[in-house]
């Protein structure tokens, strides 16, 4: 058993009450989940205060408490230790607990607005096909080489994070790729990791209701960036206005992909169609099955991060031409006897929107008609909204405004918010209908032959959240059911 003294250490400590030599059975920083001989870290939420729970975790057991504010009343042969910041503590104590599990193989962090997924989970696609055991931890799916688990946050807790990188060492998996969202870097989730590298991929309008200002936003993305080893490489967009920007202050060696100027690793689009995508990436053709130009940033990233790690370039070519579209990304399927196309996307902000549209556009004979199926989420950022309804009417040539996950949101007023942004010469083109299913069935039904119907901003979700409950929805499995009634 781990003693409280080794946990700690390395952690900004102020003041110590009892014994700090006592071992340890479990972190949690859930009053509820505590048991005999564990550790209570009090953090201070958005919804809660752990610090108003601190006398329940002793009732069940806990033998030490690390809080950010001492209790009047401190009880015998409980340890109290206060320290300056208790989530960079339970960080730091997480990886400590575990073994600092990242030391043992190479972590590669991908930060920005959008791609993430796309990039770690076709990063650990392409290593596995390469012959390596590899890890993701992403917002889909968490994999230990072949062994998966459910995902609940784009960048898990702390402890999650330490306790599946212990199960990788356990495994003897040699890389890993890992989502970095801004929350998980705001509350110091990555704390007392090492990383072997970091990936930034774009910076647009997202999460506005949580970083207030898209400048707070951008500057919580860069401290990732700043606490980059420098061992560690650090490779960013270079066609995006941020991307010199997060290596600012990095002490991480610096490389650049793009497909518009100049950098270590270019990428020039031949071919684009819905077949997929002819790409030069530094001087070698190679073809992807991966569709629109988001792909090919995303692909260039993929090609860079694996020369970086010390793959050949002839094998990442011959790797990259083999990787699949993942989950909810731009996936897509078409009808048997009418040849409709109908693609499910995650597009959740504007910036998302407006590439999976423009993509869309570059690559059809504009014969066809292209209908939008998009809603935007409830207790989320409000401004997005009627931008992203301005993009889906101006880009389509029919906009079906529906519920995304209202969560506690009336459904109604976020659609209103939504066609608030749709400018005059684009209302004929605008229907709204509340209840998704139907929304998804209308555009079906006014889908002729070889339309093209894209269904946007939940993607790989299989659920609708509707106050406080999920309820089992996936995009991709009632259009596909909704074309076959259509081919009856």
């Amino acid at each position: 058993m781990i003693e409280l003294k080794d946990i700690i250490y390395k952690v900004a400590i102020d003041t110590v009450i009892g014994n700090t030599a006592v071992g340890v059975n479990a972190i949690e920083f859930d009053s509820r989940k505590i048991k005999q001989e564990d550790v209570f870290v009090a953090i201070r939420g958005v919804v809660s205060d752990g610090h108003d729970f601190i006398e329940k975790a002793i009732d069940q057991g806990a033998i030490a408490i690390i809080c950010e504010e001492l209790p009047p009343i401190t009880i015998e042969g409980v340890t109290y230790v206060k320290v300056e910041d208790a989530q960079s503590a339970l960080a730091i104590m997480a990886a400590n607990f575990y073994g600092i599990p990242s030391e043992n193989l190479k972590l590669v962090g991908v930060t920005g607005t959008n791609g993430k997924t796309t990039i770690a989970t076709l990063l650990f696609q392409l290593f596995k096909n390469a012959g390596y055991k590899v890890g993701l931890l992403s917002t889909v799916k968490i994999l230990v080489d072949d062994t998966e688990y459910k995902a609940t946050h784009t960048t898990p807790d702390s402890i999650t994070i330490n306790r599946y990188l212990k199960e990788m060492n356990d495994v003897g998996v040699e890389f890993c790729f890992m989502e970095v969202s801004s929350h998980g870097i705001h509350q110091k989730r990555t704390e007392g990791l090492f990383f072997a590298g970091g990936i930034f991929t774009n910076l647009s309008h997202d999460h506005l209701d949580y970083h207030n200002t898209f400048k707070e936003y951008r500057d919580v993305k860069k401290v990732f960036f700043d606490g980059l080893p420098p061992s560690a490489f650090a490779l960013t967009n270079k066609d995006d206005k941020n991307g010199a920007y997060m290596l600012q202050n990095t002490k991480a060696k610096q490389y650049s992909y793009a497909l518009q100027s100049f950098a270590d690793f270019r990428g020039q689009i031949l071919e684009n169609s819905l077949e997929g995508l002819l790409l030069k990436l530094n001087d070698n053709e190679v073809w992807s099955k991966l569709i629109g130009s988001f792909n090919a940033y995303n692909l260039l990233a993929i090609f860079g991060t694996a020369e970086l790690l010390g793959l050949e370039t002839l094998e990442t070519l011959r790797l990259l031409s083999d990787l699949k579209s993942v989950s909810g990304r731009f996936q897509y399927l078409i009808s048997e006897e009418q040849k409709i196309t109908a693609i499910v996307d995650y597009a959740h902000t504007p910036d998302a929107l407006k590439n999976v549209l423009e993509t869309i556009n570059d690559i059809r004979t504009k014969n066809e008609t292209l209908i939008t199926v998009v809603g935007c989420g409830g207790d989320r950022d409000k401004m997005k909204r009627p931008v992203m309804g301005n993009i889906a009417a101006k880009l389509s040539n029919k906009a079906i405004f529906t519920s995304d996950n209202p969560r506690t949101e009336n459904p109604e007023q976020i659609i209103e918010d939504i066609e608030k942004g749709v400018e005059p010469q684009d209302y004929k083109k605008m229907l709204s209908i509340t209840d998704r299913k139907q929304a998804i069935k209308t555009a079906c039904q006014l889908a002729d032959k070889e339309d093209i119907i894209l269904i946007a901003g939940k993607g790989h979700e299989a659920y609708q959240e509707i106050n406080g409950e999920r309820f089992d929805f996936d995009d991709f499995e009632i259009v596909k059911e909704e074309l076959k009634k259509l081919n009856k």
